[in-house]
């Protein structure tokens, strides 16, 4: 799949090494970037813009689910992964944060939880929601694929690695996870957590779902901007330790004000560059 995104901007993070970014409208060359979670759309959105500014640049998106993104960059297939967590052997620039909200069906009594009792729900320690003064039906947990992003957050905020039974029914993408919970036979008892702006989309246009307040904080960009709101995962781009001029083009788009105003349809934003 082609894509990229335009207007580059001369600053970049502290953290980029070698040589500064091309000016705006200057990169030039081929990079090929890959992933496997759902930053699909606005990675493609970014790649179109940046080819349409740039016009000697060419940028490759290629997604695959089951693939492994950091591996293809270490090999060279691919020169930028876009994941959740940092890995040792590459450079890792944050462009923005995920909010993950634990959604329940609107019929669902229980409105706020604990991290405590979040996790004991998708351990099976909690087993029905009236333990948590919800309704006298059993907690039915919808799990996320094992090579999401998402999940692997989800679990290391809470504590949980490898303990969400195995048992439990797996969705894949965020509006099929939604979907399921509010249109499980057993409304009540579905349970499930998906990325916070989607969630949002959700319940503003009227699909009978609840988003659980965590700790007193409702999931909401503001506090996963900040902090307050815990169940977060960065959004990095991860590529080679060498200096790539296009690679830092790109990084340095997604830092502006177009790039975060891109990645703010999907995610929360970290503070622009000018």
């Amino acid at each position: 799949m082609r894509a990229m995104a335009g207007v580059l901007i001369g600053l970049f993070l502290a953290g980029l090494t070698g040589a500064s970014p091309a000016a705006a409208g200057d990169a030039a060359g081929s990079m090929t970037i890959v992933g496997n979670g759902p930053e699909l759309t606005v990675i493609e959105k970014m790649a179109r813009a940046f080819e349409k500014t740039n016009p000697r640049a060419y940028i490759d998106v290629q997604w695959d689910e089951i693939s492994k993104p950091i591996e293809l960059v270490k090999s060279g297939q691919a020169q930028l992964a876009v994941m959740g967590k940092p890995d040792p052997e590459l450079k890792a620039t944050q462009v923005a944060w995920d909010g993950i909200a634990i959604m329940v069906s609107l019929s669902n009594q229980t409105k706020e939880i604990t991290t405590k009792q979040a996790a004991d729900i998708f351990t099976g320690k909690v087993k029905f929601w009236s333990e948590l003064g919800g309704p006298e039906t059993r907690v039915l947990i919808l799990d996320r694929p094992a090579n999401r992003n998402i999940r692997e957050a989800f679990e290391q905020r809470l504590g949980i690695v490898g303990q969400i039974p195995d048992k439990s029914k797996v969705i894949g993408p965020d509006d099929k996870a939604i979907k399921t919970v509010a249109g499980t036979l057993a409304p009540n008892s579905a349970v499930t957590f998906v990325s916070l702006v989607p969630a949002l989309e959700a319940v503003s246009s009227g699909v009978p779902v609840r988003l659980l307040t965590i700790d007193k904080v409702e999931p909401e960009k503001p506090p996963v901007k900040d902090g307050r709101y815990s169940l977060r995962r960065p959004v990095l781009f991860l590529s080679k330790k060498e200096p790539n001029p296009l690679v830092e083009a790109f990084e340095a788009f997604a830092l502006s004000k177009d790039g975060q105003k891109l990645l703010d349809e999907i995610y929360t934003p970290v503070d622009p560059k000018s």
